[in-house]
């Protein structure tokens, strides 16, 4: 029986030709063998034809969703896209059953039936096909590239190695600008006040300065003093944390606390006013750093920083596919 690709309403205002859920945990291959992969985000098996989700609804952000959308969303007729990392293939099937709770069960007590339809090696998909599968949600609906996973079930589906893929160029930014936002959304997450000056100094020095933290509840507006060697110029640094934009006068408090040969620093998450800007412009011993700039200067020097941060910002360094640039040497 062939499966209907039907309809599925999202909201008022937005549809999509079909739903396809993709889980980021891998399913095993279709036999009695379960494989399975926690995460954070919860644990999803697939054993004999069964889809099994375990979501931990224990006060975890985002599980009561997860669990919300696997009984009352999915639909019979709906697509479920599972990425195997162990042998690197894509499973497509499609839902046959609905929401099942079997509290008899030792383990996983939320149960969907699924029917496998095909296991295609991941080079039969492009690259942001690929990259949308792999997300850090542990149940998602594919959006942007569900068209190329159904063209996927048809048959004598067949994709050309020996076409460019032209959806690399797209992930690869993607991907750039995810690892940006990760990096800032932690830095506001887990630095504010002095934690963050503290920050701000040790990322100095892994710049090449020497750095001095001011002692907490100073009230010169000077958060740290900074070196670049023995000798002057002096480079006085204030750091803020707040989530609005800075002002001009601000910046000229920091302006009033230099003297004559001191350079100025200033940093913060957030971004600068107009006006604040313009003063940056015509006070060239004074530059300002916001919070996109600060993300360059992390991701630039990320091997230099201290242990304490790497840990607390983790990030992994990789290749990843970009398109060739016949402008660049």
């Amino acid at each position: 029986m062939q499966a209907v690709r039907k309809k599925f309403t999202i909201s008022d205002k937005q549809q999509a030709p079909c739903v396809v859920y993709a889980l980021y945990i891998l399913i095993a291959a279709a036999d009695s063998t379960v494989k399975r992969h926690d995460s954070r985000h919860g644990t999803v098996d697939f054993l004999c034809g069964f889809l099994f989700v375990r979501l931990d609804v224990s006060g975890r952000v985002g599980a009561d969703e997860k669990l919300y959308r696997f009984i009352h969303e999915i639909q019979i007729g709906d697509y479920a896209v599972f990425p195997s990392k162990s042998d690197r293939m894509v499973n497509i099937g499609i839902v046959e059953g609905d929401y099942q709770y079997k509290p008899e069960a030792q383990e996983y007590k939320q149960q969907r039936r699924v029917r496998w339809l095909k296991h295609l090696p991941r080079t039969s998909f492009s690259q942001g096909a690929l990259y949308e599968i792999g997300s850090f949600m542990s149940l998602f609906t594919v959006k942007n590239y569900a068209d190329e996973f159904l063209a996927a079930l048809d048959k004598g589906f067949k994709k050309s190695l020996q076409e460019e893929d032209e959806s690399v160029g797209a992930t690869a930014e993607e991907i750039i600008e995810s690892t940006k936002d990760f990096i800032l959304k932690e830095i506001s997450r887990q630095l504010k006040g002095y934690d963050l000056e503290e920050f701000v100094a040790d990322l100095l020095q892994a710049m090449g300065y020497r750095t001095t933290v001011s002692p907490h509840g100073g009230d010169s507006g000077i958060d740290i003093t900074a070196y670049k060697d023995e000798l002057p110029p002096r480079i006085l640094v204030q750091v803020k944390s707040q989530d609005g934009d800075i002002k001009e006068t601000t910046i000229q408090s920091l302006k009033g606390a230099m003297r004559e040969g001191d350079y100025g620093l200033f940093v913060t998450l957030s971004n600068y006013t107009k006006n604040a800007k313009k003063y940056l412009e015509n006070t060239p011993i004074i530059r300002g750093i916001n919070g996109t700039e600060l993300v360059e200067l992390v991701l630039k020097y990320y091997g230099q920083l201290s242990e304490k941060y790497r840990k607390m910002i983790p990030l992994k360094m990789v290749y990843i596919p970009v398109t060739l640039d016949t402008d660049s040497n």
